[in-house]
């Protein structure tokens, strides 16, 4: 019987704790303090810094199953992905490491073991070939003299270019650091093969399905590598092409996990062959996008944020390709997590995360989808010399959100190239016409489009005289507005400041003689302002003269957080370290947030002192200034540029004394003193890497600190105690609660004592088997898990299923003993449950859960379920099941 990729994955772990390994957890998809990497791309990098010495072993014998992903840098499979038998962007990569233990001898002899041993994966041992690096001579005659590998099966890997060293099987980490020689193990499918056809480059025969890396050298330079005084193991062999070994297929998209995917996928369209290249992209694509979601990585314009977003949009536009019109993708994140088995814990966690954010971006790429293929289609059919134009590529890029490598990838179906060096231009050419004004503002409504500009004189006024440019009602350009039309009205110039640089827009009134028109806020439009609004009084007509005024009071509290924000950035990166850098922000009257980038945690007491710093600020009521200087004198300065823009050559600098001095469109408040108090009412971590600090001032931040004295009384008068006393009183009630669960407990346990004998007496017995079916109502969930535990353990040969009826649903235990899921299994039957009553779960073959909301079909379905697990168990051949 076949193994599944699942007991595969299993079967390898369990063989090398056999061998005195410990089990360590896959890292995370993204690396920790490692800069070098984008993402994990193989088992060894969560221990590098042990290889490097960097830090000393935690144990001498580890094995792993490693999430990685490559679509990028050294390691780019994106575009292969599909198209080739064995390409993924997510797999799992198969590790077992010795650090300064066990070295050449033993890991080969490892590997054997578990490949060709009948206990283990027997692989018939005349289908594996070997490759050695051409110096090794110990590693060859390991496998000629002790494992007894035919020489003509052995082959020797000389180094490129008679340069030492720089071979296929010499393992580097990089340009510099831990290397060594490595052994590589082939799968043979072709038997006719010579050990000459091995050393063909592409033979797809055969397979390189491990790699055993000794690590006994580090690379100081290009020409010098010196001995390490310890030793290491670090092995690699990826999950997908082991399968597809066992399983006897010769792509990993023909095993079990893969094909249970497609098939799911054809589903959504009426295509049946399942070697379609578009249904093994989609298939690939779902899982690297469900796990890089499940590390905090969300779609974006950015780093991790935009591989995830080009991963999901090639996904999608090949939904597209094949027929399928709904939204589909965020659909098979159930499927491929039932599919994954014991890999799909992180993905249980934030299900409903990853389906809410697949669906988001699905409904937002395929609102462009459609226009951006007429255009990319109508273009390729008007090309001549089989090129698109880098303009055409970039417009797709910029305005349909085409990552450049999808529109590559359509391009090469139809052997079309791309003019990259004109993207790139085109790419440039925007970004320097990008200037200061606009790196503190993102166009809300590109709908409305006016090549204009509007002179800002708020830094300095509060009210302006203005003309009246353009007035906008629902995106139209229209002449005038009458009383209680909302529009917007574009200014020649203005003293409001529109919503950029996570500040808010200001609010106010625009009016001339009768006419009153109410600001609501304020926003950029290319290099001009809108004013949102509505009309109360009178009409307001283009080329009138008219006052533009603001809301002074929700400026000024708009100012104070604003400059609040810069000693925050600041006081951050003396507490936490430089590295605490802006990563966004949101200024408005009445807080402040912060996100930021710092991998670590945040503790109270650094908290608190951030506050003191802040604070300490304020009283010193330090003059704020702003100075327009050259970018070559804003360096100079030392002053922090926001994000990674490219800024004009003349740029505006806040600066809070040598305390904090920063690039900033914003407006500011004159002194610190006037901020009043600074205050912290929250932190989080919005991504991994990314933490959020929410913050108040000054009268907000007076009323947090009321609303929290309000609390305090509330719970001393509901603990009868002073605020002083409040904590040695919680105390006391958590000891006291602490005797009263003791106590429940043990009752509960007599409770279950007596449920057990109750329940021995309604199990039916069918040819030795123990069948117990039974319904309780609002029970405990813990208690019946350790009721039905102990009932397995007790009657060794049976069936156990509890349901668990509550007001509006019910829940679901299966328990089926090891000696019987070579006959049926508890995950069978929870599949019954869940068809039949339109419910969900899952679980193993011996252990299941799961519930629905169809109470009022139960009874029926229980009928069923018992009528079906009689009939199997009568159909079992009499056998002792003990042994």
């Amino acid at each position: 019987m076949k193994k599944t990729t699942n007991e595969i994955r299993q079967s390898f772990l369990n063989f090398f704790k056999e061998k005195e390994h410990v089990i360590v957890p896959s890292s995370s998809l993204i690396p920790e303090n490692d800069s070098t990497l984008l993402f994990t791309n193989a088992g060894m990098n969560q221990f590098k810094e042990y290889f490097l010495g960097q830090k000393k072993k935690f144990y001498p014998r580890v094995t792993t199953v490693q999430n990685c992903l490559r679509t990028g840098g050294k390691h780019n499979d994106l575009e292969n992905v599909g198209y080739t038998k064995r390409h993924h962007t997510f797999f799992e990569m198969l590790g077992n490491f010795s650090f300064n233990d066990y070295f050449k001898k033993e890991a080969i002899t490892y590997a054997w073991e578990l490949l060709t041993s009948r206990k283990w994966f027997n692989i018939d041992k005349n289908k594996l070939w070997i490759s050695v690096y051409e110096d090794d001579e110990e590693t060859y005659k390991i496998w000629r003299d002790i494992i007894r590998i035919p020489c003509h099966h052995i082959v020797k890997i000389g180094s490129k270019n008679n340069s030492q060293y720089d071979s296929e099987n010499f393992w580097q980490m990089g340009e510099t650091g831990p290397c060594g020689p490595c052994t590589e193990i082939f799968y043979n499918y072709d038997d006719s093969n010579k050990s000459n056809d091995f050393l063909k480059d592409k033979n797809e025969s055969f397979i390189e399905i491990w790699n055993i890396v000794f690590i006994e050298f580090n690379r100081i330079s290009k020409t010098k590598i010196v001995p390490l005084i310890n030793k290491s193991i670090d092995t690699g062999m990826g999950l997908e092409r082991i399968s597809a070994v066992l399983q006897n297929v010769h792509s990993n998209y023909k095993i079990d996990i893969f094909q249970k995917l497609i098939q799911k996928i054809s589903n959504f369209t009426e295509i049946k062959d399942l070697n379609n290249i578009s249904l093994k992209i989609i298939a690939d694509h779902i899982r690297s996008c469900a796990f890089l979601i499940a590390e905090n990585i969300l779609p974006s314009n950015e780093h991790r944020g935009y591989v995830l977003r080009r991963i999901i949009r090639r996904a999608l536009r090949h939904g597209h390709k094949i027929g399928i019109k709904n939204n589909f993708f965020y659909k098979l994140v159930p499927s491929l997590i039932e599919i994954m088995g014991d890999s799909a814990k992180i993905l249980r966690k934030k299900e409903k995360i990853i389906e809410e954010t697949l669906k988001i971006e699905e409904i937002q790429f395929s609102q462009t989808l459609d226009k951006g293929l007429k255009i990319l289609n109508a273009e390729i059919k008007k090309s001549t010399n089989k090129t698109i134009s880098g303009k055409t590529a970039f417009y797709l890029y910029d305005t349909f959100g085409f990552p450049i490598d999808l529109t590559s990838d359509i391009c090469s179906e139809k052997n079309i190239k791309i003019d990259f060096k004109g993207f790139n231009i085109a790419k440039e050419e925007q970004k320097k016409r990008s200037s200061i004004k606009n790196k503190f503002y993102k166009d809300y409504n590109k709908d409305i489009i006016i090549n204009d500009t509007c002179i800002f004189e708020g830094y300095k006024k509060n009210k302006t005289k203005s003309l009246v440019k353009y007035i906008f009602i629902k995106n139209e350009s229209v002449f005038l507005i009458s009383k209680g039309q909302t529009a917007t009205i574009f200014l020649d110039k203005t003293s409001f400041y529109p919503e950029s640089g996570g500040q808010i827009g200001d609010i106010g009134e625009l009016y001339h003689k009768k006419s009153r028109f109410i600001v609501e806020n304020t926003k950029k439009y290319g290099d001009t302002i809108g004013h949102y609004g509505k009309l109360i009084s009178g009409k307001i007509i283009v080329n009138d003269s008219i006052y533009s005024k603001i809301n002074h009071v929700y400026r000024n509290a708009i100012q104070l957080n604003h400059s609040a924000t810069h000693l925050l950035h600041a006081a951050l990166q003396k507490v936490l370290g430089k590295n605490a850098i802006q990563k966004g922000s949101l200024v408005s009257n009445t807080h402040l947030r912060f996100d930021f980038s710092y991998s670590g945690n945040i503790n109270l007491s650094q908290i608190q002192n951030i506050e003191n710093i802040i604070n300490k600020k304020i009283r010193s009521n330090d003059l704020i200034k702003i100075k327009n200087l050259s970018l070559e004198e804003a360096k100079k300065k030392k002053a922090i540029a926001l994000f990674d823009y490219k800024y004009q050559s003349s740029v505006r600098v806040v600066f809070i004394k040598d305390f904090s001095i920063e690039l900033c469109g914003g407006t500011h408040t004159k002194r610190t003193g006037n901020i009043g108090l600074f205050k912290i009412i929250e932190q989080s971590s919005v991504s991994s890497g990314i933490k959020r600090i929410e913050a108040v001032t000054g009268q907000q931040a007076i009323d947090y600190l009321h609303i929290k004295d309000n609390d305090m009384q509330n719970i001393s008068f509901l603990l009868k105690c002073q605020n002083s006393k409040i904590t040695e009183k919680i105390k006391k009630i958590i000891i006291q609660v602490e005797k009263l669960e003791k106590k429940t407990d043990q009752l509960q346990k007599r409770e279950n004592i007596y449920q057990i004998k109750k329940l021995s007496k309604k199990i039916n017995n069918i040819k030795g088997i123990n069948l117990l079916i039974n319904t309780f109502t609002n029970y405990d969930q813990k208690s019946m898990k350790m009721i039905i535990d102990q009932l397995k353990k007790e009657l060794k040969i049976s069936i156990i299923i509890f349901i668990n009826k509550n007001k509006n649903d019910f829940t679901v235990i299966i328990r089926v003993t090891k000696n019987l899921i070579n006959y049926i299994t508890a995950l069978k039957i929870i599949n019954i449950f869940i068809k039949k009553a339109n419910g969900k779960g899952g679980g193993k073959k011996e252990i299941a859960e799961g519930g629905g909301m169809n109470i009022k079909k139960l009874p029926m379905i229980l009928n069923y379920i018992k009528s079906w697990i009689t009939i199997q168990l009568e159909n079992i051949k009499t056998k002792n099941f003990n042994n």
